[in-house]
């Protein structure tokens, strides 16, 4: 067998295919699929300072070649995770990764220093794509100032790997994955999803009770590959590339565009053992061209 293994920072890696944060809960929802310690990772569920209820129903919609979502980052806030969620999956044989929001910098500060503190939470993700709304609800993610203020204070209260997740909804993603790394960033994960809207011809209704949502899915893919090969020609830190990864294929190309790992996550809806599938696919991969890392995947793009 191959070496799967990776690291990120400092976070080791069994091998480098992960669990989109949104898409499998708080990793107990997957556990009862399969051994997640067979995953190199798992992006848990969105996590913000108090509780929120989440947008309206429906929130959730199916398109052509990916899915719409505008849940809303529903959740019980970090205190609820740390003393009910926390104590049953902290001993998961895999790497938890707390994704963190919030709607004001301070909300991020506090989320963080209380992540901060548990043993075995090895990584943050920040989302950065949450709006601000001190700023009339503009994504701290889509302007180079909100993006440099929020990953520079983050830096200041959180030890550990810190993980910024860009948004794609911006003009030069490179820019502002630059500015992250220059703040302390030590990885990046990339894409979020994209901005989009359905309508229900026959009613001339939104799908979606905000109107407007976050597409994900293979529809997406062309375009998250081609911003995780601008960003990794950009930074010097690892990237790690999400975006409709529902194939073996598709992961090994990420890696190849300069990804070091990738994230799965609409593929989950479909069926939640295909991150297995990805993770034997990527080994024979290896196996049959001889390669004896998956690192040396990492970047390895023929121009």
């Amino acid at each position: 067998m191959a070496d799967l293994r990776i690291k990120i920072h400092k976070t080791n890696l069994k091998n480098p295919v992960m669990l989109a944060s949104g898409t499998c809960g708080y990793a107990e929802e997957i556990a009862d699929f399969y051994d997640v310690s067979k995953l190199g990772g798992i992006f848990l569920k969105g996590i913000t300072l108090k509780n929120r209820d989440g947008n309206k129903y429906p929130r959730m919609a199916e398109t052509s070649s990916g899915m719409l979502n505008s849940v809303g980052l529903q959740n019980k806030g970090v205190d609820y995770f740390i003393n009910h969620i926390y104590p049953v999956i902290k001993d998961y044989d895999t790497s938890l990764i707390v994704n963190v929001n919030g709607s004001a910098v301070q909300e991020y500060i506090e989320v963080a220093e209380k992540i901060n503190e548990l043993d075995k939470i090895p990584a943050i993700e920040l989302n950065i794509s949450c709006p601000n709304v001190k700023k009339g609800g503009m994504a701290f993610g889509i302007t180079e100032e909100g993006s440099e203020t929020i990953t520079r204070e983050i830096r200041k209260v959180y030890s550990k790997t810190l993980i910024v997740k860009l948004s794609p909804n911006v003009t030069d993603i490179t820019k502002i994955a630059r500015i992250v790394e220059e703040e302390g960033a030590d990885c990046v994960s990339l894409v979020n999803t994209f901005l989009g809207m359905a309508i229900d011809s026959e009613t001339r209704k939104p799908l979606l009770s905000t109107v407007t949502g976050g597409l994900s899915g293979p529809a997406i893919k062309p375009m998250a590959l081609r911003m995780v090969w601008q960003v990794a020609q950009a930074v010097k830190i690892p990237v790690i590339g999400i975006g409709g990864i529902m194939t073996p294929s598709d992961a090994i190309e990420f890696l190849v565009a300069g990804a070091s790992a990738i994230q799965v996550g609409t593929a989950i809806f479909k069926d939640p053992l295909i991150p297995l599938e990805i993770i034997e696919g990527i080994n024979e991969y290896l196996e049959r061209y001889k390669i004896s890392s998956v690192s040396n995947l990492t970047g390895s793009l023929h121009l």
